[in-house]
């Protein structure tokens, strides 16, 4: 069935449509709220098309949609599809990890605070995203030093011992019953008060309990409450409070450039900066701002995060209404999108916006940009490589044969795209620089698909790179490649008949050795890993069905493998799970194996 005659198929509900290559590959996740209409548009003539949509479909050889009841429902599939898949032609953030928040267990009876990065709507109070984290730990630790609230995990629901954190005073020990429900709780308070940057009202709570300790005379308690006053003055102090009539907003800036865009986004709780976050977005030319902006607040949210309740950016995203059902259901309150904003609101954005232009400086004046493009001129690269892939070799005398890959981009190694593989196109034993090189990259370069590197590097000599250069012969759209052989250093390229020697020092060269050498150390280490983990396993257990109880019971009866190679069949068989059929393949094992010792059975 061609792509014409499945859109006929599709159904005029909302959902979600994935576009995907001929290897099943997702190239781009999309929702709509009629899966039919939207699918059309791209199929059939339309000149709004942008650049990168278009350049999308011509990889695009099939699609698949899921159906949903409501858009809303197609909005938060899309997300998590997103999420999962990573697609290409998606706005994908490189930073994937969930931010941190400070929790404060209202849920449970003698409540604590930690530190978290998944939200469980369970009755907790979350005070967060802090990125970075620093600033996270020093308020974790402030809490600690000054407030009563215990910093142990463990059930209270029987009376314990008390630990070295109230030796510390650091803990008022409700595990030992040194510490009321009701005094333990007003120390909670505090600490929600403070988290949640209620100055006054927290300061006039310590002011009244301070007077009354002093007035019951409790003169050394009342000092210790004056100082937690002055620390906490402090502590607001260093903070750096934008307005407090604010409350809960993200700023989110950007700016672009030769097709590519910063981001900045502002943290803002309670009229407090917790955190800053910014991100660099590739090759996003001819894409809409509203369509953008879409994109990129629904990869954000899609996190493990709690909307704030307003959102400030310079342009409203497409289909604003709906991610704003979305995010409210997300944050379980309302969440709303303001363009522009006037006031504190305004300033904020403008400085975003001026924050994201640093980023975008910063990036192109990166160390590392000028070596790529070093790279590329003394390489005579077609391009300047924005990611570059690393493959070598590992064996003994073709024992353990493994390959590896690294992959490289933006300045440093990501290990997500990272591959270990074991040789499997040769024999036993046989020793075929060549053949292992063009099997490993082959193999890898296919399952990678579009996330396959700009510039393959292959350890080795001109030998190596004919071998990776077949192996290339197959695979439409390969990437540039070169090998970098040893002692001395020199590169080897399809477009030069001479190597290039790169022994002068140069960052292009120290970024090639650095690139080879970490594949190097990859394959080492499988390799190794194989190796010591073949040093203690049994001879006998490549035999097809041994088991260890049968091996185990194998040693116990004869003692060692000279005594089994020696022994008729019919002594094998009157060992415990041992057959005429296994008798016989141990029979045939210990005729190829010279293997004499107690140890290796």
């Amino acid at each position: 069935m061609t792509i014409l005659e499945k859109l006929k198929t599709v159904p005029t509900k909302p959902g979600v449509y994935l576009f995907k290559t001929a290897r099943e590959k997702v190239l781009y996740v999309g929702k709509a709220k009629s899966l039919r209409s939207r699918l059309r548009s791209y199929f059939i003539k339309n000149p709004n098309l942008d650049g990168r949509k278009m350049a999308m479909l011509r990889r695009v050889e099939d699609f698949s949609y899921l159906v949903t009841d409501t858009e809303i429902e197609a909005l938060a599939l899309e997300a998590n599809l997103i999420k999962q898949h990573k697609p290409r032609y998606n706005v994908i953030l490189r930073d994937d990890k969930n931010y941190p928040y400070l929790k404060l267990t209202m849920n449970e009876e003698w409540p604590r605070l930690e530190v978290v990065r998944r939200i469980v709507h369970d009755g907790s109070l979350y005070f967060g995203p802090f990125v970075p984290t620093g600033a996270m730990y020093e308020t974790l630790a402030f809490i600690r030093r000054h407030f009563g609230i215990r910093p142990c995990r463990y059930r209270l629901d029987k009376p314990m011992r008390p630990c070295i954190q109230h030796q510390m005073g650091r803990c008022p020990a409700p595990c030992d019953g040194l510490i009321s429900k009701e005094d333990y709780m007003k120390a909670v308070n505090e600490v929600k008060l403070f988290l949640e940057g209620r100055k006054e009202g927290l300061i006039q709570e310590l002011e009244e309990k301070m007077l009354r300790l002093s007035e019951q005379m409790m003169y050394e308690d009342a000092a210790k409450t004056r100082d937690r006053i002055e620390a906490v003055k402090t502590a607001w102090a260093n903070q750096k409070v934008i307005s407090p009539e604010l409350g809960d907003i993200d700023v989110i800036g950007y700016v672009k450039e030769d097709g590519n865009f910063a981001f900045q986004v502002f943290f803002i709780r309670n009229g407090l900066m917790i955190g800053a976050k910014d991100f660099y977005l590739k090759n996003m030319d001819g894409i809409a701002p509203a369509e953008l902006m879409k994109e990129f607040v629904e990869t954000f949210y899609a996190k493990e995060i709690i909307p704030p309740g307003e959102i400030v950016a310079r342009v409203r995203p497409a289909d604003a209404a709906q991610l704003e059902k979305w995010l409210s259901q997300r944050k379980k309150g309302k969440v709303k999108f303001i363009t522009l904003g006037k006031g504190k609101k305004r300033e904020l954005l403008l400085l975003a916006e001026k924050n994201a232009g640093e980023r975008m400086r910063a990036r192109k004046a990166s160390p590392e940009l000028k070596t790529i493009e070093e790279l590329a001129e003394r390489l005579s690269l077609a391009k300047t490589p924005e990611s570059i892939g690393a493959f070598d070799v590992s064996t003994i005398h073709g024992a353990y044969s493994v390959g590896a890959f690294i992959y490289w981009a933006e300045g440093g190694f990501n290990k997500n795209f990272y591959r270990h593989l074991k040789i499997k196109g040769l024999p036993e034993r046989a020793i075929d620089d060549y053949a292992m090189m063009e099997e490993i990259v082959r193999r890898t370069l296919k399952g990678l698909g579009e996330d396959r590197p700009d510039l393959i590097v292959i350890d080795g000599g001109k030998g190596q790179l004919e071998a990776a250069l077949k192996a290339l012969e197959d695979i439409s759209g390969a990437p540039e490649i070169i090998s970098l052989a040893k002692a001395p250093d020199r590169v080897f390229t399809v477009r030069s008949g001479a190597p290039i020697g790169i022994e002068d020092g140069s960052p292009s060269s120290l970024l090639l050795k650095r690139i080879r050498d970490e594949a190097h150390r990859f394959a080492i280490t499988f390799h190794k890993k194989l190796r010591e983990k073949g040093m203690f396993e049994s001879p006998l257990m490549g035999v097809k069905g041994m088991s260890r109880k049968k091996r185990y019971a194998l040693l116990k009866h004869f003692g060692s493998l000279a005594s089994i190679r020696e022994a008729p069949i019919e002594e094998i068989t009157k060992v415990e799970g041992i057959g005429p059929k296994l008798a016989q393949r141990i029979k045939e094992f210990l005729s190829v194996s010279q293997s004499d010792t107690i140890g290796e059975i």
